[in-house]
C-alpha cells in the first residue's frame, strides 16, 4: 500500500534550503506547501491541519490557542533579514544608509513587494515612515505572495525587496544587501508539530532541526536562531 505524505507547512524563507536536505529524508514522502506565514495562518484558522508547520514565530500562539499546533513541540529554526535584489546585469544599488536606501527607492522605475509576506508588510510601513510612500507605490509592483525577484526576470521591476533567502531563490538577479540596519527587520523561523502529527511527522521536525538541515539553511542564506 502507497504511504500517505507528511504534509509541511512552510514559509517560502526556508524554501532553498528545505529543496536540498528534504531529499534527504527517507522515512515517509513529504507534501510541502510553500505560502507567506499570513497565508498559512489564514489556511489553518480555515481548518487545514498540516502535521508540521514552519512559520514566523510569532504566529504560533494564536495556532497553539487555536488547537492547531502543539506549542511543546516548537523548535527555533533560523533568521532572516530583509534585502534588496536587483536585475543580474544592473548596477547594485549604495544601500549603506537610510538616506541611500531612500535614493534607491524613489529613483526605481519600479520596485517589486509583497504586501503578505512579513518583509512586505514592513516595507510598506517603512516607506511610510520615510516619508516615500506614495511616491513608490505610485509605480510599484505589488505582488500577492510568492518570490518578489521574479518580478526583476520579466522586466516588471527593477528593485525588488523581500528576506535574503527568498531574494536568493532566485539565482538569475543579483543581491545588493540588506536594508541598513536602523531599518532592519529580523524575522524568526520555527517548526512545530500539527495536533494531526503521528512518529513520522516528530522524525521529519527532528531531522529539520539537526545538523544537515542547520547546515541547509545557513548556506541558503539563513541566520542562526
Amino acid at each position: 500500500m502507497t504511504q500517505p505524505p507528511l504534509t509541511l507547512f512552510s514559509a517560502l524563507s526556508v524554501r532553498t534550503a528545505l529543496d536540498a536536505v528534504l531529499p534527504a529524508f527517507t522515512a515517509a514522502p513529504v507534501e510541502v506547501s510553500y505560502d507567506p506565514t499570513t497565508v498559512l495562518v489564514n489556511r489553518i484558522t480555515e481548518g487545514a491541519r498540516p502535521e508540521v508547520l514552519i512559520a514566523i514565530s510569532g504566529a504560533f500562539p494564536a495556532l497553539a490557542e487555536l488547537g492547531a499546533i502543539d506549542p511543546a513541540s516548537q523548535k527555533a529554526l533560523a533568521r532572516s533579514g530583509i534585502g534588496v535584489a536587483v536585475p543580474a546585469e544592473a548596477d547594485l544599488p549604495n544601500l549603506s544608509t537610510v538616506d541611500d536606501l531612500r535614493t534607491a527607492l524613489t529613483s526605481a522605475r519600479s520596485v517589486a513587494y509583497s504586501r503578505t509576506g512579513a518583509s512586505g508588510i514592513h516595507f510598506a510601513n517603512l516607506i511610510e515612515e520615510l516619508g516615500i510612500a506614495e511616491q513608490v507605490n505610485a509605480r510599484a509592483t505589488v505582488l500577492p505572495k510568492g518570490f518578489t525577484a521574479e518580478a526583476l526576470l520579466d522586466g516588471r521591476a527593477d528593485l525588488a525587496v523581500q528576506q535574503l533567502s527568498e531574494l536568493a531563490f532566485v539565482p538569475q538577479v543579483r543581491i545588493a544587501g540588506p536594508l541598513p540596519e536602523e531599518v532592519q527587520q529580523y524575522s524568526e523561523l520555527s517548526i512545530a508539530l500539527g495536533v494531526t502529527a503521528g512518529p513520522q511527522a516528530r522524525e521529519l521536525l527532528d531531522f529539520l532541526t539537526g545538523p544537515e538541515a542547520v547546515a541547509a539553511f545557513a548556506e541558503a542564506g539563513l541566520l542562526p536562531a
